[in-house]
C-alpha cells in the first residue's frame, strides 16, 4: 500500500465557532465599492477583534457573539468568531449556518479615506473604521461568507472517521 503525505490544518473551531471572510480585496460589491488591501489595518490596531461587534443582520440590538480573531491576508479580511449559546438568536444562527441556510458576512464601517473612479462611479476604500461585522442572509459582497462552522462533538467524530476513510481510499 502506497502512502501519501498531504498537508492538513486541523484547528478546532468549537461547537459555537465559525470563520470566514468579511471582506475580499479588490472585488466590487453591489454598490460598486472595492476594499483595498490594508484598509482595515489601522482600525484593527486600534480596536482589535474585541472592539468590533458581531451582530445579526446589522441590527445593533441583536449582538449574537464575539470575534476572537481578525487579520488581513492576501485575499481579504479573515475573521474567526464564536456565537454565544446563551443567546436565542445565536442558537438559531448556528443551526442555520450548519444547514447552509445562512452564511453571508457584511461589514459595518465608517470610511476614513477613499478614491472615486470617475468612469464607474465606484470607490476604492483605502482606510476604514470597522465597527461591526454581521452574519447576514444577503451580503452586499457575494464573496463575503462563512467558510467553516464548528461541529457538535458527536459530529466531529463522524467527520474524522469519514476523512480517514477518504484518505485510506486515495
Amino acid at each position: 500500500m502506497a502512502r501519501r503525505t498531504v498537508p492538513a490544518a486541523l484547528e478546532a473551531l468549537g461547537p459555537d465557532g465559525f470563520e470566514g471572510y468579511a471582506s475580499i480585496f479588490g472585488v466590487a460589491d453591489g454598490a460598486g465599492d472595492r476594499v483595498a488591501p490594508g484598509a482595515f489595518a489601522a482600525s484593527l490596531r486600534r480596536r482589535g477583534p474585541q472592539g468590533v461587534r458581531m451582530l445579526y443582520q446589522h441590527f445593533a440590538h441583536e449582538p449574537i457573539g464575539v470575534w476572537e480573531a481578525m487579520r488581513e491576508d492576501s485575499r481579504g479580511l479573515h475573521v474567526r468568531g464564536r456565537l454565544v449559546a446563551d443567546v436565542e438568536r445565536a442558537r438559531d444562527v448556528m443551526a442555520l449556518m450548519r444547514e447552509g441556510a445562512l452564511g453571508g458576512l457584511s461589514i459595518g464601517f465608517r470610511t476614513r479615506r477613499a478614491r472615486r473612479d470617475a468612469q464607474t462611479g465606484g470607490r476604492t476604500l483605502i482606510e476604514l473604521d470597522l465597527w461591526e461585522i454581521s452574519v447576514v442572509t444577503f451580503p452586499l459582497l457575494d464573496e463575503a461568507a462563512v467558510t467553516a462552522v464548528g461541529m457538535r462533538p458527536e459530529g466531529l467524530a463522524c467527520a474524522v472517521r469519514s476523512a480517514a476513510a477518504t484518505v485510506r481510499a486515495a
